[in-house]
């Protein structure tokens, strides 16, 4: 049985039409106890809003929700740039950040952006690289030297801000391997589920790494990206033919959650919806209603 109090958070659009939507539904996951509020990063599209603009607006205009750009395009946002960022966005928020981190996947977009190219392993040393700078230059200390073999800075002084928590989208097994190594949360590809085939191969690879480099693999919580339907009323069928969680009432979303969470370790789920924006109502069915009983029956 798990122990952890689980996080349930949102992921908002980052449409640029739907700007008002999104922050007006980051206001209110704010107001309803949420602990997450959640946006992508695919800054190579010029319809979307640059997601670190995004997530500090919503950090300005909330209280209480942690702020987490799921994941970070990397090789966009070269890591001492981002640790700045990072750090900055905690010390104006009061330490309401996640650093979601992503080696890069969509490297045809990516080299639009005048990019250079990484081969897949090298793409995974950058990204290792990166979350080890990353820290380095938070915390405070003496200034920064660091000779990689894809970042390099001389004599930069860290921020005096505590480093974010990180929390990867890894994918391929040596990308699963730094989860284990480094990472504090993993967020599972492809809204893959504590079912799921994905789950069940690539859980044992981080805590293998976790466990070589001397840690407790519990120290890497996953939390879920769950998109799903939420129905007035129960459906036959709460999974498709493939096992994917397709959504359900209230109820049968408590149930799927408390199970997760009681069986399956499950730290935090993120809601969507599935081929819709995020509407009002089922933010409120979410927030006002699962979130609630679920956190209530794991308590």
């Amino acid at each position: 049985m798990s122990t952890r109090k689980p996080l349930f958070g949102i992921g908002i659009s980052t449409a640029v039409g739907r700007a008002a939507d999104s922050l007006g539904h980051a206001v209110e996951a704010d107001r309803a106890g949420l602990d997450l509020v959640t946006a992508s990063d695919h800054p190579y599209f010029g319809d979307r809003l640059d997601a670190y603009a995004l997530m500090g607006v919503v950090l300005g205009r909330t209280t209480g929700v942690t702020g987490l750009v799921s994941v970070t395009n990397l090789p966009s946002r070269p890591a001492p740039m981002l640790a700045r960022t990072v750090t900055s966005l905690s010390a104006l928020s009061g330490g309401r950040i996640v650093l979601g981190m992503g080696a890069g996947g969509l490297w045809d977009d990516i080299a639009r952006l005048g990019v250079g190219r990484l081969t897949p392993g090298a793409a995974i040393r950058a990204f290792e690289e990166a979350i080890t700078l990353v820290r380095a230059l938070s915390g405070g200390g003496e200034p920064v030297t660091f000779d990689g073999e894809f970042y390099q800075v001389t004599a930069l002084r860290p921020a005096p801000v505590p480093a974010a928590p990180v929390w990867t989208g890894s994918v391929g097994p040596k990308s699963l391997a730094v989860t284990g190594k480094l990472a504090d949360g993993w967020l599972p590809g492809h809204a893959a589920d504590w079912l799921s085939e994905r789950y069940r191969t690539s859980r044992p690879v981080i805590d293998e790494a976790a466990v070589a480099a001397g840690r407790d693999p519990r120290d890497v919580a996953t939390v879920y990206n769950l998109p799903g339907a939420i129905t007035s009323t129960p459906l036959a069928a709460t999974r498709d033919a493939d096992g994917k969680w397709v959504g359900g009432s209230v109820g049968q979303w408590v149930e799927e959650l408390t199970g997760a969470v009681l069986e399956h370790d499950a730290a935090g789920f993120v809601y969507f919806p599935v081929r819709e924006p995020l509407t009002d109502v089922a933010l409120g069915a979410w927030a006002n209603e699962i979130v609630p009983a679920v956190r209530e029956a794991v308590r």
